[in-house]
C-alpha cells in the first residue's frame, strides 16, 4: 500500500500548481483521498478531500481558505488523485500530503489526520511573495 505525492515547488504569488497523488496497493475507488499541509511551526491542516461516499453528491470538500482556489479530482483509472491549486499565496508554503481512509466520507468533522489511515511523503510548495 502506497501513496506517493509529487508536483511540489517554486512558485510566485498568484501563480499555479498541480499535485499528484499516485496510490497502489489498494483499489483507490472506494477509499476517501484527502489532502492535507503543514506549514513551518503549525499543525497539519486538511485541505480539501474526496469520498465515494460524499453526501455532498461526490463533490469534495475544501477548507474555507482555499475554497474557489484549489480543485481536487480524481482519475480513478490511473489511481492518481490530483489537487490543482491556483491564486497561490505566500501563506499556501507548506509540505502537502495526500492521505487515504476507506470509511471517512469527508465531512468537516472527518477532516483531521486522526481520521486517515495511510500517509504518503509529502511535496514541498514554497510561494514566493
Amino acid at each position: 500500500v502506497q501513496l506517493q505525492a509529487s508536483g511540489g515547488g517554486l512558485v510566485q504569488s498568484g501563480g499555479s500548481l498541480r499535485l499528484a497523488c499516485a496510490t497502489s496497493g489498494f483499489t483507490m475507488d472506494n477509499y476517501a483521498i484527502a489532502w492535507f499541509r503543514q506549514a513551518p511551526g503549525k499543525e497539519r491542516e486538511g485541505v480539501g478531500c474526496t469520498s465515494p461516499r460524499s453526501p455532498r453528491n461526490g463533490l469534495p470538500l475544501y477548507t474555507d481558505s482555499v475554497k474557489g482556489r484549489f480543485t481536487i479530482s480524481r482519475d480513478n483509472a490511473k489511481s492518481t488523485v490530483y489537487l490543482q491549486m491556483n491564486s497561490l499565496k505566500p501563506e499556501g508554503t507548506a509540505v502537502y500530503y495526500c492521505a487515504a481512509d476507506y470509511y471517512n466520507y469527508c465531512e468537516d468533522s472527518l477532516m483531521s489526520e486522526t481520521e486517515f489511515g495511510l500517509w504518503g511523503q509529502g511535496t514541498q510548495v514554497t510561494v514566493s511573495s
